[in-house]
């Protein structure tokens, strides 16, 4: 199809941002929510954006993730929002395990003025910036180094997580499904995150509200698997009842 102007825009706007809720998108462009779902049903049934319940959000691949470039700038305030919460939940003289993710890199800024951290990472950029506090020693897996993100994976980072037992697993996510599941990309990342979550006393998942209802191939874990999720809005249903059933507890980053 080729999109009118309207469409145009909303297919920017959606672009821009990750995921939009249809009255948020109603609201900016000055139009009916009906109006607004024509023009989503549309653009989806054309492959140019995909539908979720009160929502629409950038058409992925369940295979592949998009580009690390598009990920550090999408929801960038919400991922702001997120790592000032989690780092104010991060006492002092703690030891964590951090993983890749620009959510993750986020929280690791907010870091940066903590004192008495030991703080283990798959992630070099996670590395690099929290190299800046002096007092928080920065211990880098071993592994493969992807060069689209500088994550580190494989076998070998598995075994080395597997020497230690800190306080708190900081973990980001690609997707959340409809059934409770986390899931992602890679394997060989999946692999690497479940080793932190079984060697770590408390697990923490960030993830932003488009992260909700969004397809990935590798399944993670579940929810019951999970201590606390930080999130910047309300998890749309089923979620809320289903982090319940889980005992997880949801601390919601609002604007």
């Amino acid at each position: 199809m080729t999109p009118n102007p309207r469409q145009s825009k909303l297919l920017d706007e959606v672009r821009a941002r990750g995921s939009v809720s249809v009255e948020a998108l109603a609201e900016q462009f000055g139009v009916t929510l009906q109006t607004v779902r024509r023009d989503v049903a549309l653009l989806a049934d054309a492959g140019l954006l995909a539908r979720f319940h009160g929502g629409v959000r950038v058409a992925e691949s369940t295979t592949e993730n998009i580009a690390y470039r598009q990920r550090q700038q999408l929801n960038e305030q919400a991922k702001l929002r997120i790592a000032r919460a989690v780092a104010q939940a991060v006492p002092d003289g703690c030891s964590l395990i951090i993983n890749i993710g620009t959510t993750t890199e986020a929280i690791a800024r907010e870091l940066l003025r903590h004192k008495g951290l030991r703080v283990i990472t798959n992630n070099l950029n996670v590395a690099a910036i929290l190299s800046d506090n002096p007092d928080c020693e920065v211990i880098v897996a071993g592994g493969v180094v992807r060069s689209r993100d500088r994550g580190i994976v494989g076998e070998v980072t598995v075994e080395f997580i597997r020497q230690f037992k800190v306080d708190i697993g900081l973990i980001g996510i690609s997707g959340i499904e409809a059934d409770g599941s986390l899931r992602d990309f890679d394997y060989r990342e999946v692999n690497v995150a479940r080793a932190i979550m079984a060697h770590s006393r408390q697990v923490w998942l960030a993830a932003d509200h488009s992260k909700f209802n969004r397809p990935a191939m590798v399944e993670l874990a579940r929810f019951s698997e999970l201590d606390r999720l930080f999130t910047d809005a309300a998890p749309p249903a089923p979620f809320p009842a289903l982090l319940s059933e889980a005992g997880v507890q949801c601390v919601t980053c609002a604007p």
